[in-house]
């Protein structure tokens, strides 16, 4: 007379290959691979995203990359940076202003660079919210201005770093471009002053 031992192998394995059945029925039956579906390259692109990147070329911006060019693609949320060598090319996801009215586009140039700059909010900022502080010091968790700044030609419009890392990819400033304190860094020791950008 033989007797059954059960192991915990055993039941494991039992138990498996039960969950599995009906996964295993369903994938040999024909609804889950429809014979009239047509042929994927025949499908409608579903646009997902629409905030997704769209390719850029420095040349459609700029008549020549001088030490290096920069474009801030407002509409898909993309910083896109052409070095001066013609070789090295960045792509960092970005946040852009909250409104048309607080978006500059054009062309300027970076004048000047901060490590971990210190932010005073404009008027205007504190006009809309009077319970800002009139100053942060740089270095500090909370500064808007997070650990790297890059300042354009027009007064209070930057290129810089952000500590709230859920504004990237969204209308969340006030005028300026936001990157992720890594990629600021890492965009800030490619950039040279006199870079060239454009708001698009």
């Amino acid at each position: 007379m033989s007797t059954f031992r059960m192991t915990r192998r055993a039941a494991l394995t039992g138990l498996g290959a039960t969950l599995a059945t009906p996964s295993l029925l369903r994938a040999q039956s024909s609804d889950a691979f429809p014979a009239d579906e047509a042929p994927i390259e025949d499908e409608v692109t579903v646009r997902r995203n629409i905030s997704s990147f769209q390719q850029q070329d420095w040349r459609d911006h700029f008549d020549e990359l001088g030490v290096g060019c920069i474009l801030a693609d407002i509409s898909s949320r993309a910083l896109h940076y052409w070095g001066g060598d013609g070789e090295t090319y960045r792509l960092f996801p970005s946040s852009v202003p909250m409104s048309e009215e607080l978006t500059r586009r054009g062309y300027s140039e970076i004048v000047r660079k901060r490590e971990n700059p210190s932010w005073t909010p404009t008027a205007s900022m504190r006009e809309r919210d009077p319970s800002l502080p009139t100053r942060i010091e740089g270095g500090v968790p909370g500064n808007p201005l997070g650990t790297r700044a890059m300042y354009l030609t027009w007064p209070a419009y930057l290129v810089h770093g952000t500590h709230d890392t859920r504004k990237i990819g969204r209308q969340s400033s006030s005028g300026c471009i936001g990157l992720y304190n890594e990629h600021v860094e890492e965009l800030y020791d490619l950039v040279q002053v006199g870079t060239k950008i454009r708001l698009l």
